[in-house]
């Protein structure tokens, strides 16, 4: 890393494109120069630029001794306490019943969780191993490896279904790549890669089993094959995380291993090709429709693309100037609330500890100060377990770099204003760089986006940098989470999100579901979101528009929701949905307040015409443990029902917080 950047808060928002007030926007005319990876650097390209398979040492080897014993004290110890705890913990089974918990009840985290804790207990042994030396772990990383070449399918149980012989058992005949296969390939590429001499003093057929697997399982059915749908050659397919996500995996295996350098290169310039097709349907403004969360797997992990092959060509692969990456960075800062907490539209939930070293390195390769003061805020916050732990592409930089993410000027942004248009996501805050006042977000959108939840026009409402009116988020993936009966998830129902229910029809799924005339504006102290969400109803709510509008006033610290609408007739009900982790407390006629959340300075006050409606506020116990790290054990919805519905009309909801 470079040495310690010395940015004072106005440079970190002026180099970020944040004014005064918090505006982060974006330029669409800039952004739509995309990178066009696989026409810049076809394979006799990549033949002049690629290092060499022996001469690239993008990390030092365990070997290396003067480099990890250089390593600070503090990480040292970090690192081999990690180890000891991997060396005392018994190696998780995954017998093949654990595979067929997916087709006998949907369940898939038996396998899943037992594939991932055998990669962490390997990668945890093998850095304790480069930091100590002694070989105290090396026959316990022997029995890993072992271990996990010899499990009949790396995947999860989830994405048997790309195999010809369906759901189930998997069929070892036929490899295929999901996300888990790559990230296997990768693991075992780097662990060879950092004690490749090590442990062929133990056995020279470790080595040569790991290059077999890996060519085997990954490689060559990436090389060789073009019907995976992650790779973007059917033009029916969407791609999302899934192409980044396997491409940094593939890359990183295909670099490390493949001793073939004729193959070595045509597989980077595939690559190159799924990560083109990837950013084709990426808007502008670098929005990320499935969330925060999968930001993480999306946009960062092409970074993580964009990162190995910049080390693998010593720079000569260098795209950072591209307009897109930027913005596809600086997504996770417009949509960072306060601490744990961000935007959680879609599949995401509304806690997120991210990687700050990985946010730190994308910040300065595209020279966002936003970016980087996020990360290190976050790698100075959440710790080197949150850096050390995750692929070994990010923790090596992470470990490598810790004494500049420690020593960096860090905070949390909190952008006062961001609109990405492309997207179709605002978000907006009283006061600029403080969590103090209310915060608001919304979405308009289609409801055919990736990880899709039926919610074109909900709003969130955070006090304080604490959540008071929520998007629930979504519960822990079963074989109904991606199967035709995902809608039928209440998670996943428009009813409980912020939204309207017209004549007891909720939002329908699918691409032609979508809001219209959707705009936002920011003028002064007031803040204005506004889209027709009628078009996200099927026939039968019998809407012809639906004219939602939110206003942020900064000076008076409230949000005011305000609906406008027409029907084709008068409906025989209209209900409005507000969901909340905190009881409500009726306080006066057309008064509620939020008895949370706590730490807030003060409570939420919600003001609706009682003349317009009654209210009903009920509860649902929340018994999913994903939900349940997020909300507790409970959440609530407040039912406002038109007391006499009609065919047109207009209604106002005002979100404050209690004043003396």
């Amino acid at each position: 890393m470079s040495p310690v950047l010395d940015w004072t808060r106005r440079d970190l928002l002026k180099l970020s494109g944040v004014t005064l007030m918090g505006s982060i926007q974006t330029s669409p005319s800039a952004a739509s120069q995309r990178p066009a990876l696989g026409e810049k650097f076809p394979p006799d390209v990549l033949a002049k630029i690629v290092i060499p398979r022996d001469q690239w040492t993008p990390f030092a080897p365990a070997r290396s001794r003067e480099r990890w014993s250089s390593l600070p004290a503090n990480v040292r110890r970090h690192l081999s306490q990690l180890a000891e705890r991997a060396l005392a913990t018994s190696w998780p089974q995954l017998p093949a019943t654990y595979f067929l918990d997916f087709v006998r009840t949907g369940d898939r985290q038996r396998a899943d969780q037992a594939r991932a804790q055998r990669r962490a207990l390997l990668r945890d042994l093998v850095l304790g191993e480069c930091v100590e030396y002694q070989g105290r772990y090396l026959d316990s990383i022997l029995n890993a490896i072992w271990s996990i070449c010899e499990e009949s399918y790396w995947g999860s149980p989830a994405h048997l279904g790309m195999q010809q012989a369906g759901l189930g058992l998997p069929d070892v005949s036929e490899p295929t790549v999901d996300l888990f296969a790559a990230d296997t390939a990768a693991t075992l590429a780097w662990c060879d890669y950092l004690l490749g001499p090590e442990l062929d003093r133990m056995s020279p057929l470790i080595r040569k089993r790991i290059a077999y697997e890996v060519r085997r399982r990954v490689l060559d059915p990436c090389l060789d094959r073009n019907d995976f749908w992650w790779m973007g050659l059917s033009r029916r397919t969407q791609l999302n995380n899934w192409t980044p996500w396997i491409c940094s995996n593939w890359i990183a295996a295909n670099l490390l291993l493949e001793s073939d350098p004729n193959r070595r290169n045509l597989a980077l310039h595939k690559a190159l090709g799924c990560l083109d097709r990837f950013l084709a349907g990426y808007p502008d403004d670098g929005g990320c429709d499935e969330g925060p969360g999968y930001w993480n797997r999306a946009a960062a992990s092409l970074f993580d693309c964009l990162e190995l092959l910049y080390w693998a060509t010593a720079g000569q692969l260098d795209v950072y100037a591209s307009p897109l990456v930027a913005q596809m960075g600086l997504y996770i800062v417009r949509v960072h609330i306060h601490n744990e907490y961000f935007v959680n539209f879609a599949d995401a939930s509304p806690k997120l500890r991210p990687e700050g070293s990985l946010l730190y390195r994308y910040g300065k390769r595209v020279n966002q100060p936003a970016l980087c003061f996020l990360g290190a805020w976050a790698a100075q916050q959440f710790g080197m377990d949150n850096e050390f732990r995750s692929d070994f592409h990010r923790a090596l930089p992470a470990i490598f770099g810790w004494t500049e993410l420690e020593r960096a000027p860090s905070g949390q942004p909190l952008v006062g204003f961001a609109w990405m248009p492309g997207l179709q996501v605002m978000t907006a805050r009283v006061k600029e760089g403080s969590p103090d006042g209310l915060f608001v977000a919304a979405k308009g959108g289609h409801n055919a986006e990736s990880h899709n939840h039926n919610d074109v026009g909900n709003f969130i409402v955070y006090a304080d940098g604490l959540p008071a009116i929520i998007d629930v988020g979504v519960g822990t993936y079963t074989a109904k989470t991606f199967s035709p009966a995902r809608y039928e998830i209440w998670t996943m129902q428009s009813a409980w999100h912020n939204l309207p229910t017209i004549n007891g029809v909720m939002q329908a799924p699918g691409r032609q579901y979508a809001a219209r005339d959707v705009r936002c504006v920011e003028r002064g102290d007031t803040v204005e979101f506004q889209a027709d969400i009628g078009g996200a109803y099927p026939a039968e709510a019998g809407v012809q528009r639906w004219l939602r509008q939110l206003v942020l006033d900064r000076r008076s610290n409230t949000v005011l929701l305000t609906d406008r609408f027409v029907c084709r007739s008068t409906p025989r009900e209209l209900v409005q949905s507000l969901i909340t982790p905190w009881p409500i407390k009726p306080v006066s006629d057309g008064v509620l307040e939020l008895e949370g959340p706590p730490g807030a300075s003060a409570p939420v006050v919600i003001r609706y015409p009682v003349n317009q409606f009654g209210v009903h506020i009920e509860q649902r116990a929340v018994d999913d443990p994903r939900l349940e790290r997020s909300w507790g054990p409970k959440v609530y919805r407040i039912l406002l029902r038109a007391r006499t519905p009609s065919a047109q009309g207009e209604w106002t909801l005002e979100f404050t917080q209690r004043r003396g």
